[in-house]
């Protein structure tokens, strides 16, 4: 068999659905998945996925050596899971959200995690990106959704260079600095 270098993928995914729609955060599988945006190390590039050509990731997952996201476990990874026959929950996983939560007990959305890192913040949140598939603005629907994939990748990626990252205080706005660590050595070095 041939051998494969294992790589990085980061996700984030929309559904055309909200939780008020399949009647609370307990039905969270009955969501149902309108997107999906990537981000592949290997082909240092952004890939998309709509609800029809989500078939055309499983294989990209089933390789990869290490899935990236943020909320990943209790979001991302729950919804995508009735799409593939094979379980998703067995995939080599990091969710920053999960990670910081871990570290320093705080829970933190992404938008003010990226301001406070990176300068800049979503472009808008989860409800309207249903509206934007309802309403067939499937372009607009990526560019949303791959937003958030790059904010991801460079969080992670500014984790791996710095060990840290900023979180302001929720009642007093100060920074503090809560020191992370994602080790790829975790990664195995070759899948077969």
């Amino acid at each position: 068999m041939e051998n494969i270098t294992p790589y990085k993928l980061v996700i984030d995914i929309e559904t055309s659905n909200s939780f008020a729609d399949v009647g609370g955060h307990k039905n969270l599988a009955q969501l149902n998945t309108s997107f999906v945006g990537v981000y592949s190390y290997n082909k240092n590039e952004y890939l998309s996925f709509y609800e029809d050509g989500l078939e055309k990731l499983g294989p990209l997952l089933q390789k990869a050596g290490l899935v990236i996201g943020f909320a990943l476990n209790r979001f991302d990874i729950p919804v995508l899971d009735k799409h593939f026959s094979f379980n998703l929950f067995a995939l080599p996983r990091l969710d920053i959200l999960e990670e910081i939560e871990l570290s320093s007990g705080i829970r933190i959305s992404l938008n003010i995690l990226a301001k406070a890192n990176l300068g800049i913040g979503k472009t808008g949140h989860g409800l309207e990106a249903i509206t934007l598939y309802k309403e067939g603005r499937l372009q607009e629907l990526r560019d949303y959704c791959l937003m958030d994939v790059r904010l991801t990748k460079e969080l992670y990626d500014l984790v791996k260079r710095q060990g840290y990252l900023i979180i302001p205080d929720k009642i007093t706005d100060e920074p503090q600095k809560i020191a992370l660590s994602f080790k790829d050595a975790e990664m195995p070095s070759k899948l077969f």
